[in-house]
């Protein structure tokens, strides 16, 4: 966490360049991002970091949950992390997202369209409603990869649910649809996980809550579900 920028920006606009965030936020800290191999002018140049998330849609089931864990523990690391900084995807679709060849480890492409926002300057500037919890509200659009969101609001809150709204609405849950396809990464899931029907439940709640702040505690509850069958599957 080595940027001169971060103390002193309450929000940082998405519009820096690429490079501005892989190198503030470097994968070799444990952050979801290419490493940063360096620049020439406009051209930013990082490490081969795998086929893109969309090749896996139709792979193993086992594949398939291991991957969607993957990407709801990206979206409480960006959410919640010890330097207090929140990161928010603004553009989140199959094609944004790489699996790494070897490792398997999803990594954000898309590094330019990120909302970094400063938890600790919100706190200390306190704007309005700045300590009430948000809710991403839904979005039922009639195109591939939508969502909803307001850059002033996620920039003034301290909990904010949108990263899992995002990954849920966008790739998860059968709300998700891209290059023609439905139904999500996790789609057909075994039988007796598809009778069970917590998953279709948790993926539902996440994307769509019909309840109060219940995006908050899907997510939670879908984090800890994922890994239970990731593990079961290994």
């Amino acid at each position: 966490m080595n940027s001169p920028f971060k103390s002193k920006l309450f929000c940082i606009n998405e519009n820096f360049k690429k490079s501005f965030y892989i190198q503030s936020f470097p994968s070799d800290e444990g952050w979801p991002f290419a490493k940063y191999l360096g620049a020439c002018g406009r051209m930013v140049a990082v490490n081969y970091v795998g086929e893109e998330l969309w090749s896996y849609f139709n792979a193993p089931w086992e594949k398939r949950v291991d991957l969607a864990w993957q990407l709801m523990e990206i979206a409480e690391q960006l959410t919640n992390n010890d330097f207090e900084f929140a990161l928010y995807l603004l553009d989140v679709s199959f094609d944004n997202f790489a699996v790494g060849p070897r490792d398997g480890k999803v990594i954000i492409v898309d590094a330019e369209n990120v909302l970094v926002a400063d938890k600790r300057l919100i706190r200390q500037n306190k704007p309005e409603n700045w300590d009430v919890w948000y809710e991403s509200k839904f979005d039922d659009c009639d195109k591939e990869a939508c969502l909803s969101f307001s850059k002033e609001i996620l920039c003034a809150r301290v909990t904010v649910d949108h990263n899992y709204y995002a990954i849920c609405q966008n790739l998860l849950s059968r709300h998700a649809t891209w290059r023609g396809t439905s139904g999500g990464l996790l789609h057909d899931p075994p039988a007796e996980i598809a009778k069970d029907g917590r998953l279709e439940a948790l993926l539902d709640e996440c994307a769509n809550p019909k309840k109060r702040y219940g995006r908050f505690q899907a997510a939670k509850e879908l984090r800890e579900y994922l890994a239970q069958l990731s593990n079961n599957v290994r």
